[in-house]
């Protein structure tokens, strides 16, 4: 039972013996437990290296050190190694770890030419950054999230104005509800103004960049656009995300075009977003992130829509939503 201190079974038992016969010397151990004397002295050196028995004062014979003061030192000693080799065992697994992942990297490069893998936001930022330098005739943004940070327009500004002034033909999606940050709006003109096309829709699939129909920049979790991001290449790739694109273009309303309505239900273009989110199964988290609202705006809608269309519930609003037809056309682009 205590192997797992380093102390054998036939030592284990001189042990137990001596705790409960203290005054047994070598022999009468040997008796006691039916074993040869030579066995017994070879369990006492292994007591002794480990500090479980010791000497007593004027040759008075050996004793068995008390087990709480002998064992817990054991313990805390086992324990001890334990936490190192745990720590090793740590180092070591984080470095296959990038081993593992620049053998992916590399392996995934080989079989797929037309993607290359983006880790972290810094990363990101400096291939978008070469893309866009080396960008001839035309790009075609998503711009999710809705109203966008001062630091984001501020570091935005002069590349796009280089990408006027060289003549680039830009085309911005952004989400409708940015008309609830003025500094985003004002962004928005100034970019019209210089030259740029700008509309605004009720949701987007994604945040996408598409450089002169050739690459294109897509997050590798829609969710979380700054953890990484995918570039790709391939011609098929590409294209069905410009048919994306253009599908959610034609779709889109101008900046200064108002709230449109949606036909058939009269529903805000956001309202019938929201509800064909609904119908998908979203829950009002995402629901607000995908518009780039908050989730108690997102909330307030939804409640609208069920109101309205006298449902009990977000599935029963989905189906009779369905039944009415509301769900047909306008909705979030698939």
């Amino acid at each position: 039972m205590l192997s797992a201190l380093g102390l054998d079974s036939e030592a284990e038992s001189v042990y137990r013996t001596l705790l409960t016969h203290p005054n047994l010397g070598v022999p009468g151990l040997a008796e006691e437990l039916g074993v040869p004397l030579e066995q017994v002295r070879r369990s006492f050196d292994m007591l002794a290296r480990m500090a479980l028995v010791g000497e007593g004062a004027n040759g008075a014979g050996s004793y068995a050190v008390s087990p709480d003061v002998g064992l817990t030192s054991l313990l805390a000693q086992q324990e001890a190694d334990l936490a190192e080799r745990q720590k090793e065992l740590a180092v070591t697994k984080a470095a296959v770890a990038q081993i593992l992942a620049g053998y992916d990297r590399q392996g995934t490069a080989r079989r797929r030419p037309d993607v290359d893998q983006l880790d972290g936001i810094d990363e990101i930022r400096f291939r978008m950054g070469e893309l866009a330098r080396t960008c001839k005739g035309e790009l075609m943004a998503f711009a999710d999230g809705g109203p966008q940070s001062a630091e984001t327009m501020e570091a935005s500004k002069p590349l796009d104005q280089e990408h006027l002034r060289r003549g680039i033909r830009m085309r911005t999606l952004y989400l409708s509800s940015i008309t609830n940050s003025p500094p985003t709006v004002e962004y928005a003109r100034w970019l019209e103004a210089t030259g740029a096309s700008v509309r605004t829709a009720s949701s987007l699939p994604m945040r996408m960049t598409i450089y002169d129909r050739q690459a294109a920049v897509v997050p590798t979790d829609p969710d979380n656009a700054t953890g990484g991001a995918l570039v790709l290449r391939g011609s098929g790739l590409v294209a069905a995300l410009c048919a994306l694109f253009e599908h959610v273009w034609q779709e889109a309303t101008p900046l200064d075009g108002g709230h449109a309505r949606h036909p058939g239900s009269g529903l805000s273009s956001q309202a019938h977003a929201v509800l064909g989110l609904l119908a998908q199964g979203h829950t009002d988290d995402v629901v607000a992130r995908k518009l780039g609202v908050s989730v108690r705006t997102a909330r307030r809608t939804t409640a609208e829509l069920m109101e309205r269309l006298g449902a009990r519930s977000r599935f029963q609003a989905g189906v009779i939503a369905g039944e009415r037809g509301w769900l047909q056309g306008g909705g979030e682009p698939a």
